[in-house]
């Protein structure tokens, strides 16, 4: 009795093991597409992330940082009124500080979202524009006033400290992009470009702010003038008997005139050049 009873629980257990096989099987099928639309969805989110954390370095360091240069650079190449300059150095510091704060922006994204093993040249470049921006707007608010003996040392350091920013923001720019089309294997040859014209573009107004004041000097003297080849005269003496009658005073009236008009009209050439 108890040898049928065993039989019929063992063949109970065997069928209810039975039954859960297929269940268990359809499970794990159902679990890996799951599994797949899991990486997929994190690698989609991983690169908006990337181009979000490009586009805010984009702006920040390839655009803001620049523009804030030429317009510091725009008012201090021309005369302008103490509330002109003021108006320029407001809009320096602007952009300065806003190109800080989308710098911190993408630098939390690439910690929170990102491999941050500092093994290749965009992320070590990266890592130092991090650092030399926040020296450089803390150097801006600590600016000395005119007349100091620090002044001077101030302002080299806050040039050359800008100016090495710009140029290596704008090369790891590149690089970044470089990596995003490594990453998802997309092309960047567009963005690449319009990026290119924009940093000729901002070359060009750079080396045309150098030129302007030399441009709108061509062609006029002192006095607002135009020059003309009237105004460069050069007195001759002539060779005949009426000349050799003229007195010594005369004579070396006309040498001495001869000389200033010469010496004057030199002066006038050498401002053409």
């Amino acid at each position: 009795m108890h040898r049928h009873a065993m039989i019929f629980y063992c063949c109970i257990c065997a069928s209810f093991a039975l039954h859960l096989l297929p269940c268990v099987k359809c499970s794990s099928i159902e679990l890996k597409p799951a599994s797949d639309n899991s990486i997929k969805h994190h690698d989609s989110q991983k690169t908006f992330y990337i181009a979000v954390h490009g586009i805010l370095l984009w702006v920040s360091m390839g655009f803001l940082m620049p523009v804030g240069i030429l317009v510091i650079r725009m008012a201090s190449a021309q005369e302008f009124h103490r509330t002109t300059l003021r108006v320029f150095f407001c809009l320096h510091a602007i952009a300065q500080v806003l190109s800080v704060l989308l710098a911190t922006a993408g630098a939390v994204i690439s910690i929170r979202s990102f491999e941050n093993s500092f093994n290749n040249c965009h992320q070590r470049l990266g890592l130092g524009l991090y650092g030399a921006i926040y020296v450089q707007i803390l150097t801006g608010f600590r600016r000395p006033r005119r007349g100091r003996k620090s002044r001077s040392v101030w302002y080299l350091f806050h040039w050359i400290m800008g100016t090495a920013i710009s140029f290596v923001g704008v090369f790891n720019t590149y690089t970044g992009l470089k990596a995003y089309h490594s990453k998802t294997s997309k092309s960047t040859s567009l963005w690449t470009a319009l990026f290119t014209a924009q940093v000729l573009v901002m070359a060009f107004f750079y080396l045309f702010q150098d030129k302007w004041d030399y441009m709108k000097k061509q062609g006029v003297i002192l006095g607002n003038e135009p020059i003309t080849t009237s105004s460069v005269q050069i007195i001759t003496q002539g060779g005949n008997d009426k000349d050799s009658s003229t007195t010594e005073p005369c004579r070396k009236s006309n040498s001495l005139g001869t000389y200033f008009s010469r010496s004057n009209a030199l002066n006038k050439l050498f401002q053409l050049t």
